[in-house]
């Protein structure tokens, strides 16, 4: 059977309204965040009026069904990426930057000297730059850029060339959030472990888009966030190692996190609690949990292919578009299409498709480095789930060649 976009659409009432000018919602900005389906606000809303009370901390039957909640939760996120609890731990963050930071700062910190090297690439986000950058400030370590190759891939010579005995972290996202580029982190890993450096993923773009099993990598870090996932927002995981997690030192200090605390001296817990400082996202963590059921429910070769189908068309059609440019052709993206029309500002475009109900991202989408490689200040960028339908990207292309025709 065909996977049937409409009817998955009912579980996500969001996108069946219609907005103040009349018109239906046409949502393309999932790369920014996802829309959440009924099963994850229903869980999120049950937690509240029913189970809301602190873990970790009572012996009352609140506290424990919702510890319960909680830490079945940390088990759904492990499932979902393929990963072995015994090898692997899920820590609770706010979100991926939450969890690159951390790696950054815990792990970076500690282990990184002067005349060491971290690894990154020319399309990585924000969130898995600056992170660093601080991180070899404060160490002396250097930063080394992998660059790209005209389609918006990794290019692989490049980054073997630059991949020494003085690296010891490489972080790179698994896709990119402006070009859609997938990128094959089971190489890179391998590539990575053969000069005794560790990986770290920036998983933000790809875990929503049910890729194989990302931590059968080997990895050593796997950040995500839970609202690209179809989660709450404000919450997220880093996965890792736990011999790692144990090494490392608290990324932040507090309550729950403690093994015990005297005027002289403080102990820590191992992880994932050593990460846990203070009284968590717990609804968040809930909602986390309800969303990794839901995508284990779903028909996964199904959506796969479904957008692929999707940003095939999208593609198509914006290349019939005059003065259209797409940012990024490599095979087997996600579906992502960033776009620029002209000399017309990106901002206008949006303005302009907002007016036809359709929603958009703009600007350098936390990527400044990778918008100056590719010259360019910012773009218009259509990013698509398996819930949108090929109806709506024909909205949007017809949406989109109105708009150039009035502002060119």
């Amino acid at each position: 059977m065909a996977f049937d976009a409409k009817k998955i659409r009912r579980d996500f009432p969001v996108l069946g309204q219609t907005l103040p000018g009349g018109q239906p919602l046409v949502y393309f900005d999932n790369a920014a965040t996802s829309q959440k389906p009924l099963a994850v606000v229903r869980a999120v809303e049950d937690f509240y009026l029913r189970d809301n009370a602190n873990i970790h901390r009572s012996a009352h039957e609140l506290s424990e069904r919702a510890t319960r909640a909680y830490e079945s939760a940390r088990g759904k996120i492990l499932k979902m990426l393929g990963a072995d609890d015994e090898k692997y731990c899920a820590v609770f963050t706010r979100g991926t930057t939450e969890s690159l930071n951390l790696v950054a700062q815990s792990w970076g910190q500690a282990n990184l000297r002067a005349g060491d090297e971290i690894l990154l690439t020319q399309m990585e986000h924000h969130a898995n730059i600056v992170p660093w950058q601080i991180a070899a400030q404060k160490t002396g370590a250097k930063i080394v850029v992998a660059k790209i190759m005209p389609d918006g891939s990794l290019d692989m010579d490049d980054f073997a060339a630059k991949l020494s005995g003085r690296v010891k972290i490489v972080s790179v996202a698994h896709a990119s959030n402006v070009l859609g580029t997938v990128n094959d982190v089971a190489q890179i890993a391998k590539m990575a472990k053969s000069v005794g450096a560790k990986i770290s993923i920036d998983a933000a773009q790809s875990a929503p888009h049910l890729l194989d099993d990302i931590s059968k990598t080997g990895c050593d870090f796997l950040s995500l966030s839970g609202h690209k996932c179809f989660a709450p927002t404000g919450i997220g995981a880093l996965v890792a190692k736990r011999e790692l997690l144990d090494e490392m030192p608290p990324y932040q200090t507090g309550g729950d996190m403690i093994d015990s605390v005297s005027w002289e001296r403080t102990t820590f817990r191992p992880a994932p609690e050593r990460f846990e400082a203070g009284t968590p996202n717990i609804a968040g963590a809930i909602g986390f949990g309800a969303a990794a059921d839901y995508l284990a429910a779903l028909d996964t070769a199904g959506a796969r292919a479904h957008e692929g189908a999707l940003i095939s068309r999208l593609t198509e059609k914006l290349s019939e578009i005059p003065s259209v440019k797409i940012y990024g052709a490599a095979a087997g993206k996600v579906p992502v299409a960033s776009f620029s029309c002209g000399n017309i500002h990106p901002n206008d475009i949006s303005v302009m498709l907002n007016a036809s109900g359709v929603a958009i991202r703009t600007g350098h989408h936390c990527a400044e480095p990778l918008m100056r490689t590719l010259g360019v200040s910012g773009t218009a960028r259509a990013s698509l789930a398996f819930y949108n339908t090929e109806e709506e990207v024909d909205i949007f292309a017809s949406a989109l060649r109105r708009a150039v025709e009035i502002l060119s």
